[in-house]
């Protein structure tokens, strides 16, 4: 099986954790695996290189792959440039390009890092869902948006709007998902007060029709913030818009011990699939070998079963990272008493060995 995957390291902690995963897939040459990367610019590093946040080239490259692996986008020092040049816009918009409007993010606690949650044991033992977020749509992208005015009367508009089909084509794909896991579904919007979310709840609780062997649920974006915390075992599926999936996916990777625990795939139907860790660029750490790559090498592990059909690979990876964390090392934002401090180069390279 030989595939083409475009590396866009990005920014920050990107730039560590992408050669991590590399070495992990590299590492699963042994089983038929051979991956040709091709490295490209995006976010700051794409304004630094081309004064694009998303250079044509490498949308191109992204366009002519069989998938995507990036790191992470952001830096203090693009906070000035205008919104056009902010490095975050050349992810939306590789996003919206790609039409990757379905954004996977598991939340799956090791039991090896139960001591690391910040829950108590009896609350997220097992804990293992899937938030998937709507993610070409909604806030992030609707018109009109902007600044107006002068100043002491400036106002700010951003617009939620969702279509029908953006609501339906990511509603069936969280009942499809569904069928392979424990067959529940919970649907996060606001429909006490959004128009928008009560065509959301309308659209779900119709599409749904065409499950019936999956229990559909609906709950208001408040209450299922507290429900993360209260009982997150007893969440599957879930469901829910762009902006709500970005918060609640945030919270949910927290209880499997840290940010850099959480994998992520943005899937669509023909264009290859996304595949980036939750965590952000980490401005504060970068260049310090000290993040975690953990949700990096899970990312790849997720293009493994998504995108190339081969979950047998994925298990590999996933079991290796267990192998690991049972040996006792750990990135410095999951250690534990007793455990060995490592970095990052460190971590991806004892991963990459236990395969």
């Amino acid at each position: 099986m030989e595939k083409r995957i475009a590396l866009l390291p990005g920014d920050g902690i990107g730039r560590e954790v992408v050669p991590q995963a590399v070495k992990v897939l590299k590492a699963l040459e042994r089983y038929g695996l051979r991956c040709l990367f091709t490295e490209a610019p995006i976010g700051g590093a794409g304004v630094d290189a081309a004064d694009d946040p998303l250079p044509p080239a490498t949308l191109d490259l992204a366009k002519a792959s069989d998938a995507v692996l990036l790191g992470a986008v952001g830096a203090p020092k693009y906070e000035h440039l205008p919104r056009s040049k902010r490095p975050g816009l050349g992810l939306l918009k590789l996003r919206k390009a790609l039409d990757l409007y379905a954004n996977l993010r598991p939340a799956k606690l090791f039991p090896e890092l139960i001591g690391a949650s910040p829950l108590k044991a009896e609350r997220v033992e097992g804990l293992d869902l899937i938030i998937v977020r709507e993610l070409t749509g909604d806030i992030y992208f609707g018109e009109p948006r902007g600044i107006s005015g002068e100043e002491g009367t400036r106002e700010g508009v951003n617009t939620m709007r969702y279509t029908e089909r953006e609501i339906r084509r990511v509603a069936h794909f969280a009942f499809r998902l569904a069928r392979g896991r424990r067959k529940k579904v919970l649907s996060i919007d606001k429909a006490n007060v959004l128009e928008t979310m009560v065509l959301w709840r309308q659209i779900v609780t119709e599409t749904g029709k065409s499950y019936p062997e999956i229990a559909l649920s609906h709950q208001y974006v408040d209450a299922a913030a507290m429900e993360l915390i209260r009982g997150p075992r007893d969440l599957d599926v879930v469901v829910t818009g762009n902006m709500f999936g970005d918060i609640l996916s945030d919270e949910a990777a927290m209880l499997t011990g840290s940010l850099g625990m959480l994998p992520s795939a943005s899937l669509g139907d023909d264009e290859p699939g996304l595949y980036e860790p939750v965590h952000g660029s980490a401005p504060d750490i970068a260049g310090q070998d000290k993040a975690n790559p953990i949700a990096a090498i899970l990312s790849a592990a997720l293009m493994l079963d998504h995108g190339f059909g081969r979950p047998d690979l994925s298990s590999r990876v996933e079991q290796a990272v267990r192998r690991v964390l049972a040996a006792n090392l750990r990135t410095a934002d999951i250690a534990e008493p007793g455990t060995r401090i490592v970095g990052c180069d460190e971590m991806g390279s004892a991963i990459a060995a236990a395969i």
